[in-house]
């Protein structure tokens, strides 16, 4: 046999002594080291892990597959713990919640059926529904809140444009939105069967008008809303950025066109989580906020104009969640709403987390993976 050459020895040999820096380089090594300003958006005590808090939040704005966070805020037994922003946003910053207004609608029909002007199992006091004849007069306001009216809807359907809330909002039904919503004939009995409707809310909207002027002038009926939610919710709960849009009737867009800074939406969801108190006055009564909470009879990821934490009923869709019910407690609820807008409410945690952005419906199920890091860090109490 003859010798090797040293040289070529050396060749195999080297790549072997090189293996465990190759190795120590990989995944399993030490993460990344934190930027400043991902650890400068979490509080000192935070309550968890500050480290582990921090880079939670900072994948909800850097992770791919997200979309664009522009505001994150992190409420722990009432206190700021976690707040960050985008580069153009700010705590200034007004933002749309699209959806997440439904649950402030909700809000102010329980104050109203508080107030004695509404109830909540009588017959919705819709005038075009009163007809002799006309099975529309069956739906009741705990309908109507639950999704379940069984009125003809299609959300977010194809083509987009001819989307019935795109109808509504912006086409054909734009300068009297609630009307347009109202003329919608039965496609269900009603009770009978769930189904998510941005104009549902409009139709609650209308009432609340209604509840508050018999006056049929725009002008009057913007401001008897405009006046009411002020007085009695805004106002209160210290959330004094939020502005409401109306359409040409005056009929408040309670569905989708409401906006607050992140904070402010924070408060909200601090006011719902102390089950509608605020430094102990009660805006609402607290058995109204259990309603809003608890699953309805046709689905039990969705409660009263909020999102639930639970999975649907087999053969419903869940396409995705719109939350995480493997990963958080069963209690938790949101406001949610269109391009990953997030208020998250976790009474056992004592947590509320905002989540203001743009994220494409594809996205939705990542970011909510991602949502629910956060939350997974904080235990209940």
């Amino acid at each position: 046999m003859t010798a090797r050459h040293p040289f070529r020895l050396l060749r195999l040999i080297l790549p072997l002594l090189a293996l465990p820096a190759l190795i120590g380089c990989g995944g399993t090594g030490a993460p990344e080291p934190l930027s400043a300003l991902a650890l400068a958006a979490v509080a000192d005590k935070p309550g968890v892990s500050r480290e582990r808090l921090a880079r939670a939040v900072d994948a909800l704005f850097t992770a791919d597959g997200v979309g664009q966070t522009r505001a994150l805020i992190v409420y722990r037994n009432g206190r700021v713990v976690a707040e960050r922003y985008a580069p153009g946003y700010d705590p200034r910053t007004r933002f749309l919640g699209w959806s997440m207004a439904q649950t402030i609608t909700g809000v102010m029909i329980g104050q109203l059926v508080a107030d004695g002007r509404l109830r909540l199992d009588e017959t919705a006091p819709v005038p075009s529904w009163q007809r002799t004849g006309d099975p529309r007069g069956e739906i009741t306001l705990r309908q109507l809140l639950q999704m379940r009216s069984g009125l003809r809807h299609k959300e977010a359907s194809a083509p987009r444009a001819q989307s019935d809330e795109i109808r509504m909002l912006f086409l054909d039904g734009r300068d009297d939105m609630a009307a347009w919503a109202e003329a919608q004939p039965l496609e269900a009995e009603p009770g009978r069967t769930f189904e998510y409707s941005t104009a549902t809310t409009l139709i609650l909207a209308d009432l609340a008008a209604r509840a508050l002027t018999e006056s049929p002038d725009p002008a009057l009926r913007r401001k008897a809303v405009a006046d009411y939610l002020q007085t009695r919710l805004f106002d209160p709960a210290g959330m004094r950025s939020m502005v409401a849009e109306y359409d040409r009737a005056g009929t408040l867009i309670g569905s989708t066109m409401i906006h607050g800074t992140a904070r402010d939406w924070g408060r909200f969801g601090e006011f719902l989580r102390q089950d509608g108190a605020v430094k102990g006055g009660q805006l609402v009564p607290s058995g109204w906020i259990g309603f809003m909470t608890k699953p309805s009879p046709r689905n039990r990821a969705y409660g009263a104009q909020a999102w639930l934490n639970r999975k649907p009923k087999e053969g419903q869709s869940s396409d995705p969640p719109m939350l995480f019910p493997d990963r958080g407690p069963a209690s938790l609820f949101a406001c949610v709403g269109q391009g990953g807008q997030y208020v998250i409410v976790s009474p056992e945690q004592k947590l509320t987390v905002v989540r203001l952005g743009q994220t494409e419906a594809e996205d939705r199920a990542a970011l909510a993976a991602r949502l629910a890091d956060v939350v997974a860090l904080f235990p209940k109490r």
